[in-house]
């Protein structure tokens, strides 16, 4: 039996927790939790796109395991998460700050994906006294300011941002419009994104655990909304709020060195730019390689401030 193209005997496990918390202004931030409810806490912050399922089978057993707290997190405009589009990405660690506080965090680490990387960093510049080590995985750099990396794919959406700016509510309803309409052909066209990736990603995707996790991910994700890829966008053409030099926390920064969406000399001059982090090249892997090897990376966070 299959689901979009995935065997239900494949499918990953649901969370051990999914909810929502209020944070300001009357909205809403959902999460979903793996693992250890009294371990220590690592919130992971999915790509762009993605939302708060989009963590690796392999670092959700490996929590259980080792009796690890993981806590992914919607974005707003995603889930269950109410839309908001954020003054800059460092404004959101206010909300996080109100999770963590209902969830009873004391300390955690915060691991981010691609688009995730800027919000990683964020709280690692906001709550220093909170947050032991930021792990980044092949993350979007600065496009403006002092820190901005020149080239690479994200200079297209700040040539759009007026246009993305002006029509990001119905572009993000026909985005949720459009996922619906294909919603049952999901897997099918996530093998046809996949044929034309570089090697690295066309393995990692082709693995039915992780066509699986995509999967879920995006369908419950996406099922009452889409608009928080067009916001991520909208942040990362703007300044950050912060500068790299004010992330005075440990950094592990991971990165394929065939990474093809966010170009390995962006993660390299985040790096250098960086108080205390080093660079960690994932050989011969594109954009997605740091989730293959997620036990590697929570094991070294979990190091930090031990």
């Amino acid at each position: 039996m299959t689901f979009s193209g995935v065997r239900i005997a494949e499918q990953p496990k649901r969370p051990t927790l999914e909810g929502s918390v209020a944070v300001r202004d009357g909205r809403r931030i959902s999460f979903a939790e793996y693992g250890s409810p009294r371990g220590p806490a690592i919130v992971w912050m999915h790509g762009t796109p993605g939302a708060r399922r989009q963590i690796p089978v392999d670092a959700r057993a490996y929590a259980a395991e080792a009796g690890v707290r993981i806590i992914g997190i919607d974005r707003p405009g995603i889930g269950s998460s109410t839309p908001y589009l954020y003054p800059d990405v460092h404004d959101w660690t206010a909300d996080l700050a109100l999770l963590l506080d209902a969830l009873a965090i004391d300390t955690l680490r915060v691991i981010g994906l691609s688009g995730g990387g800027p919000y990683a960093l964020a709280a690692g510049a906001a709550m220093p006294e909170r947050v032991h080590g930021v792990g980044v995985l092949g993350g979007v750099a600065p496009t403006r300011g002092p820190d901005a990396a020149e080239g690479g794919i994200i200079r297209l959406a700040v040539h759009a941002a007026p246009v993305l700016a002006a029509a990001r509510v119905p572009l993000g309803m026909a985005l949720t419009g459009a996922i619906r309409t294909v919603k049952p052909l999901a897997g099918p066209a996530l093998d046809l994104y996949a044929a034309v990736q570089p090697p690295g990603d066309k393995n990692l995707l082709g693995r039915p655990e992780f066509k699986a996790m995509f999967l879920d991910d995006l369908l419950n994700g996406s099922r009452f909304q889409t608009s928080a890829p067009l916001a991520d966008l909208l942040l990362f053409t703007r300044e950050w709020g912060f500068a790299l030099s004010d992330v005075t926390v440990p950094v592990r920064w991971w990165h394929g060195d065939d990474d093809h969406i966010v170009p390995f000399r962006h993660g390299q001059h985040c790096v250098d730019r960086l108080p205390d982090a080093t660079m960690t090249t994932i050989d011969g892997e594109s954009h997605l390689g740091g989730l293959g090897i997620a036990q590697q990376v929570m094991e070294e966070l979990l190091q930090l401030g031990a």
